[in-house]
């Protein structure tokens, strides 16, 4: 019997793989997305330090009210401008972009695009 392939199991080989050469320091920190069906995820991760310094998702309740649906670009947005607030209040403005191993298009390009709308550098 030939099995499908694995998208997930893929993915995570692919981000292991970038993982090895990207890493978020103290100066330069790593902007993580993780994308669900339902919901998004971003974190602003010191590698370094082994310390999240900002996060949002599409369940905050900051968020909660203005979101349908948490699985849209729309929503992804949302997200972006997000995370970038909270980092630019944490003191952070350059990042570098961890897409996870997705591909940059949808949901990961518009987190991307709306961060970097609202301040954020990578």
């Amino acid at each position: 019997m030939i099995s499908k392939p694995d998208k997930n199991k893929a993915r995570l080989k692919r981000h292991l793989r970038v993982r090895k050469k990207i890493t978020g320091t103290t100066a330069r920190p790593r902007l993580n997305v993780f994308r669900s069906a339902k919901h998004m995820y971003a974190q602003i991760i010191d590698d370094t330090n082994g310390v999240t310094i900002a996060s949002a998702s599409t369940v905050d309740k900051g968020l909660n009210g203005d979101i349908e649906n948490g699985g849209n670009v729309e929503s992804a947005r949302k997200v972006g401008e997000l995370i970038a607030k909270r980092a630019i209040e944490k003191g952070v403005k350059v990042v570098v972009f961890d897409r996870s191993g997705y591909i940059y298009h949808g949901r990961v390009q518009a987190l991307a695009d709306a961060a970097r709308e609202a301040g954020l550098e990578f």
